[in-house]
């Protein structure tokens, strides 16, 4: 059993604040572009975004609790792993999408709604599968998880800032242009520096578990991968809406998985380095992805389906 107890996962509220405002500037950016039509897209073509969301909120939870359990993985690790899958789609994978070729307009209808549905459903799946880990149960019931703290959180960093952007989409189009990229850039390069300074602050600790947690990241990350693009294949989704469920469901919100940590595990070490490294992994994997993708020519509809994307 390791001892992560040496890793050093105490904020003050000051660096929380710090954290959470990266989160909320990440959906901000996001959703600036964010209209309507993107939720009336998901009623009117529901196949892609009924296949991502179950892959996002039922399938990768589930497989994870069930897979972390029958490996036998540490109890920090596993909760670590669980919360990162309960986690919605990351704000960088419809840059990503379009990268690959894949269908941007399923990609950020996916984004929208799954950043809503986590109000709910990541506080749900979380503590639901922390429970039914029998590894998992007894690190859950030591902490005292407050499910209305834990929602409350979310709405905060996902939900208010997603309705801020798409109100100020709307009353100020032209600036929402000028600044949709910028901000997504900018923010993943701040959230990714806090990780880099999290990380600084346990060197050791870093490199005296890195093998072992790598592996983990990359195992559970190509399982995520797997499980959105066998959904789509299932659903017999075109191949560039296909892409953009994998690319959606392969990429996590690890600033959500993190800030929550941060604010309610502060003693789970084994928790920071996961969500840690799987900032960093999701980001590799997906661009690797992405960049094969886009070297594979698509058949002219498939094409045509990407390039209606924002």
């Amino acid at each position: 059993m390791s001892d992560f107890s040496q890793v050093d996962v105490a904020f003050s509220p000051g660096n929380l604040l710090v954290l959470n405002a990266i989160l909320a500037g990440m959906i901000f950016g996001v959703s600036l572009k964010l209209t309507g039509a993107d939720f009336v897209r998901v009623i009117r073509q529901p196949r892609a975004p009924a296949a991502g969301l179950l892959a996002q909120f039922v399938l990768l939870p589930a497989i994870t609790c069930l897979g972390t359990a029958l490996a036998g993985v540490e109890p920090q690790l596993a909760l670590g792993m669980i919360l990162v899958a309960s986690c919605p789609g990351g704000s960088f994978s419809n840059v990503m999408t379009w990268l690959g070729k894949a269908s941007v307009p399923v990609s950020v209808s996916m984004t929208a709604v799954s950043s809503l549905a986590a109000i709910v459903m990541t506080p749900f799946n979380f503590t639901l599968y922390g429970y039914l880990n029998p590894l998992t149960r007894p690190l859950l019931r030591e902490i005292s998880l407050d499910p209305v703290s834990l929602l409350a959180l979310v709405g905060l960093v996902l939900v208010l800032p997603l309705l801020l952007g798409m109100a100020i989409g709307k009353r100020h189009p032209e600036l929402a242009e000028k600044a949709d990229k910028p901000m997504r850039v900018i923010t993943l390069l701040v959230f990714l520096l806090f990780v880099v300074i999290a990380f600084a602050n346990n060197v050791d600790s870093f490199v005296q578990y890195a093998g072992q947690i790598l592996i983990l990241v990359m195992i559970h990350n190509v399982v995520a991968l797997s499980i959105g693009n066998v959904s789509g294949r299932l659903l017999r989704l075109p191949i560039a809406e296909r892409r953009a469920v994998t690319m959606e469901v392969g990429i996590q919100n690890t600033a959500l998985g993190l800030s929550i940590i941060f604010t309610f595990f502060p003693e789970a070490g084994g928790m920071m380095l996961i969500a840690g490294f799987w900032s960093f992994w999701h980001l590799i994997a997906g661009l690797t992805l992405a960049l094969i993708w886009s070297r594979q020519t698509l058949p002219d509809a498939t094409r045509q389906v990407n390039s209606h994307g924002h």
